[in-house]
């Protein structure tokens, strides 16, 4: 793997902090003036690697193609739901209007909204664990949510989905097409 060029920006305003982002091909490093050559140095090789560590927790494989999101669910059905799910097909599709996801379990199928693919990876992990468990069952009833609760980070995904409605005021909800479970409001 190549290594990315990087651009060292210094600041006299700058004190203590250190930051790095992604700016297209490049990463740019904002150092305060005062540091030296070899602190400078080590700052850019800590920032690289915090930064590469950041982006591969964020990226996730099953963004890639509808192959690779069958995959994950194989993977999260065996480590949350006790391997007791097997959609007939999963897939992406174009952005819905009211929801992030959607499970016919009568016919095992889900389907995921292409606005999913750029969220973190553990955000898309908890939207395929809550359909994989409407295979199990398809209501949102205490039942239910004791299958998705075993996904650790439920709460935090759900928080932030919220949050990305909020931002955008956007109506998205996670029911799905066949059963709505009118006390899960």
């Amino acid at each position: 793997m190549a290594e990315p060029q990087v651009e060292v920006r210094r600041s006299k305003r700058r004190r203590q902090t250190v930051s790095a982002y992604r700016d297209g091909d490049k990463i740019v490093v904002l150092l305060p003036a005062r540091m030296s050559r070899a602190e400078e140095k080590r700052w850019v090789a800590d920032m690289l690697s915090r930064l590469q560590r950041s982006e591969t927790r964020r990226r996730s494989p099953a963004r890639n193609s509808d192959e690779a999101l069958v995959q994950r669910c194989r993977e999260l059905s065996v480590k949350y739901l006790d391997g007791r799910t097997d959609p007939s097909s999963v897939r992406w599709v174009p952005p819905m209007r009211t929801r992030w996801a959607s499970c016919t379990p009568s016919e095992g199928t889900i389907r995921v909204s292409e606005r999913l693919r750029d969220v973190p990876g553990w955000v898309l992990d908890y939207v395929l664990v809550h359909e994989l468990a409407h295979l199990l069952v398809p209501g949102h009833g205490a039942d239910f949510w004791k299958w998705v609760e075993r996904y650790p980070k439920s709460e935090r995904a759900i928080g932030y989905l919220e949050g990305v409605v909020a931002a955008s005021q956007l109506q998205v909800g996670l029911t799905d097409d066949e059963t709505e479970d009118p006390e899960a409001s």
